[in-house]
C-alpha cells in the first residue's frame, strides 16, 4: 500500500518515490504527498519529476477503486513513466495550501452551528457546508464575526488517531450524515482544533487557525425544507 505522507504532515511539498503501477491514465507510487479527492476536498495537482528531466503533470489525484490508494491522474500527452522508476512527487503547493485554509475554516464553521452536516465541498477560493437545520435561521454577519474571532485566536490544529471502537463509543465525533471518516488499519483520524472543535476527518489542514486569514460568510441558502447551505470565502 502507498505510504500517505500527507496524513501526518500536510506541509510536506515533495518526496522521493518509486512508481509501482502505471495504467488507465494514472500512476501509483510507493509513497506520496498527493491528497486524493475525498470528503469534499479536491485531489492535488502537481508534477512527477524524473532524474533525466522529464516532468509529468498530475492533473488530479483520486482513490483507486479497489485498494483506495492514491492514483496520480496524468495530463494527456505527458511523458510516460515505467514501473520501478524513481520520481520526485511535487504538489502544487499554493493550491493545496488554500485547500488547507478553507478546509480548516469549515471546521470552525461546524463549531458555530448546531446541526448535522448533510454535505459539503471546497475549492481554492471557498467552501460550503449543508446543515440539517429545520426551522432555524442563521445570522450571516454574526457568523462572519465569530469565525474571524476564532481565526484571530490562533488555536493550534493537530491530527491524531483513535481506534474504530473508540469512535463508535463517541458518535458525536462524526458530524457528517452521508460520508464516513476514512479508516486505516482499524484506526480513525481525528482533527482537533484546540478548545474549538474535534471531529473525524481525513483531509489536510493548517497547523494554527491564524494561518487561515480573514473569512467571509457568503450566501446562506435553503436547500429543501430542512437543509441550510452556508458558503464561506477566503478573503485573500
Amino acid at each position: 500500500m502507498t505510504e500517505e505522507i500527507f496524513r501526518d504532515d500536510a506541509y510536506t511539498k515533495s518526496c522521493e518515490a518509486t512508481v509501482t503501477a502505471v495504467g488507465e491514465g494514472g500512476v501509483r507510487l510507493d509513497r506520496t504527498v498527493f491528497y486524493p479527492e475525498g470528503g469534499g476536498q479536491p485531489g492535488d495537482m502537481g508534477w512527477l519529476r524524473t532524474a533525466d528531466g522529464r516532468a509529468v503533470r498530475v492533473a488530479d489525484t483520486r482513490k483507486h477503486d479497489i485498494t483506495g490508494e492514491p492514483v496520480h491522474i496524468v495530463e494527456e500527452g505527458a511523458p510516460s513513466l515505467a514501473v520501478g522508476e524513481t520520481v520526485t512527487a511535487e504538489i502544487d503547493w499554493d493550491r493545496r495550501f488554500r485547500h488547507m485554509r478553507t478546509h480548516t475554516a469549515m471546521h470552525l464553521l461546524c463549531s458555530l452551528i448546531e446541526g448535522e452536516v448533510t454535505g459539503g465541498n471546497l475549492n481554492d477560493q471557498k467552501g460550503r457546508l449543508d446543515f440539517n437545520l429545520p426551522d432555524t435561521s442563521l445570522d450571516k454577519d454574526q457568523l462572519t464575526t465569530d469565525l474571524n474571532r476564532l481565526v484571530e485566536g490562533d488555536h493550534p490544529v493537530a491530527a491524531r488517531w483513535v481506534s474504530a471502537e473508540e469512535l463508535s463509543s463517541n458518535p458525536d465525533l462524526v458530524r457528517t450524515m452521508s460520508v464516513r471518516p476514512p479508516t486505516s488499519g482499524g484506526r480513525v483520524r481525528l482533527l482537533d482544533i484546540e478548545g474549538v472543535d474535534l471531529q473525524a476527518c481525513g483531509g489536510t489542514h493548517v497547523a494554527r487557525t491564524g494561518e487561515i486569514g480573514r473569512l467571509r460568510i457568503g450566501k446562506i441558502e435553503n436547500k429543501g425544507r430542512q437543509n441550510r447551505r452556508v458558503n464561506i470565502h477566503l478573503e485573500n
